[in-house]
């Protein structure tokens, strides 16, 4: 689909372009303090624009524009994404810039999506990858690391014995920079998972060679090994990491408590868990009703004609 394109000109080191703003932003503290895998991750997504529109002015650009563009990548979040990085690169110019323009993502809306994001692992899933990887085996491993200290994949992937000091597992996640620790003492599986590993090694998890994962590498082992044993491929490691946290909110742990597991400094997705735990709860409490209910008509369909007796 051909983008009917704003006024553009040759030059990618215009002042007036998206290229420019898109380099100046990239070459800024505030893109450098970024965590590495979300720099990445942004970078490949701002590239995207540049090459799509990069030699455009930004203020000829319109909401017709940012329409086509939307149309254009492979899924609604996918187009959200690109809704929001056009938004902050508008946001940078008039900041840094001083552009008194309108932005033109304001006034196209972004894509609703009816989701909770990533799939939490049920209960179930989580006893079916385990009867199907025995204790010890590498994939038993990642698993035990992943839901016992709530790491996502980039940490899981470098998490290795020098994590482990006075019998406390500690990690700083990648992300958000948030510490984490946690008492083996209180993680019997993941323990006996680690206490298996009979070679030295720099990281738990680790390739046939000895060397450590990528991020994506070690998502993309994990998916296999959840596909080998039969699981849906939604149930991915950030699904894996949120059934520790839910399990947390379903004994009662507070938002506080969770954010800690978690390694967030905000309580937001904590009381997600906590919301979701009670609505579980109060689901239960209500069936429990119905059942009660029905014990009781079962116990008139016995007796009929006790409650139909008429006084003479």
């Amino acid at each position: 689909m051909a983008i009917a394109s704003p006024r553009e000109r040759k030059s990618g080191t215009d002042k007036r372009t998206i290229a420019f703003l898109i380099e100046d932003y990239l070459g800024n503290r505030a893109f450098r303090d970024l965590a590495k895998t979300t720099q990445y991750a942004k970078r490949r997504r701002l590239d995207w624009i540049r090459e799509a529109i990069g030699p455009a002015y930004y203020a000829d650009l319109l909401p017709r524009h940012v329409t086509a563009l939307m149309d254009r990548k492979g899924g609604l979040e996918a187009a959200n994404r690109l809704h929001k990085d056009l938004s902050q690169l508008y946001k940078w110019a008039s900041k840094k810039h001083g552009f008194k323009g309108s932005h033109p993502t304001n006034d196209v809306d972004r894509h609703r999506i009816e989701t909770d994001g990533y799939h939490t692992w049920t209960h179930e899933q989580v006893a079916q990858f385990r009867d199907f990887y025995a204790t010890g085996t590498k994939q038993r491993l990642a698993f035990e690391l992943v839901l016992g200290t709530g790491a996502a994949r980039q940490d899981a992937a470098r998490m290795g014995p020098l994590n482990i000091r006075g019998g406390v597992i500690r990690y700083a996640r990648g992300k958000t920079g948030g510490k984490v620790e946690l008492p083996l003492a209180k993680l019997p599986d993941l323990t006996r998972e680690l206490t298996a590993i009979s070679e030295t090694r720099e990281v738990f998890v680790c390739r046939q060679d000895g060397t450590p994962y990528t991020t994506e590498g070690f998502g993309n082992w994990f998916a296999k090994m959840v596909q080998a044993a039969g699981l849906p491929t939604e149930c991915r490691t950030h699904g894996l990491r949120k059934h520790g946290a839910m399990r947390l909110a379903e004994v009662g742990a507070t938002e506080a408590q969770i954010a800690a597991f978690l390694g967030h400094r905000s309580h937001h997705e904590a009381r997600r868990y906590i919301a979701a735990a009670n609505r579980m709860t109060l689901a239960s409490s209500a069936l429990n009703l119905l059942e009660n209910l029905s014990n009781q008509s079962k116990g008139w369909a016995n007796q009929p004609f006790k409650y139909l007796k008429r006084k003479r």
